[in-house]
């Protein structure tokens, strides 16, 4: 079952915007976070939840996504996510960011593994404008934003590969820019 999910939790970058997000739903992926492990179980993110249509669509202006296919606009119009979790780190608990970014990590794989697990799809995005996304959500002084993740019900097919001769693991969309091909190296070319 976990390998499962695991093979089907892929970085979803279009959306089919007819199924919402709930709130519930994404209190549902923050509370299964929150009993993650933490480095020395410090325990400093906090999260911000959006699923309106007002906020997820200023969110995503902050967003870039796709930055192996700069030929692409991804996600394309009428595809974007509908709903976003930002992950903070609560500098007043812990103020190294870098000590903690094992945490992040650990939290939204695991409510990305909960969205695959409810047919839902996501995407982790570090590229966004930290400053505006800040003010965007008024957030405390002490409240830093460390990864946006994106939640939605996938509107488009990803496929895993081999890397090719060339070892590039350089994802690529089909001529339709609907299959989405993630090159994968070989369990043998991961060992040591």
């Amino acid at each position: 079952m976990l390998k499962d999910l695991v093979l089907k939790n892929r970085s979803c970058r279009c959306y089919d915007r007819t199924r919402a997000v709930t709130r519930e739903e994404l209190l549902e992926f923050v509370d299964l976070a929150r009993c993650t492990a933490s480095s020395a179980n410090t325990q400093p993110l906090k999260y911000h939840i959006a699923c309106e249509p007002s906020e997820t669509a200023r969110i995503q202006e902050l967003t870039g996504w796709a930055a192996a296919l700069p030929q692409l606009k991804l996600p394309r119009p009428g595809t974007e996510p509908v709903a976003f979790i930002v992950i903070c780190l609560d500098t007043d608990i812990a103020s190294n960011e870098t000590a903690f970014l094992r945490d992040v990590g650990i939290a939204a794989q695991t409510m990305l593994l909960a969205a695959t697990e409810k047919g839902l799809g996501g995407c982790m995005i570090g590229n966004f404008k930290k400053e505006a996304l800040h003010e965007l959500l008024r957030l405390p002084g002490s409240i830093v934003p460390n990864l946006v993740v994106a939640f939605g019900k996938p509107a488009e097919q990803i496929v895993l590969t081999q890397t090719g001769p060339d070892g590039s693991t350089r994802y690529y969309r089909d001529e339709t820019g609907t299959v989405h091909y993630v090159p994968k190296r070989s369990l043998k070319d991961v060992l040591i």
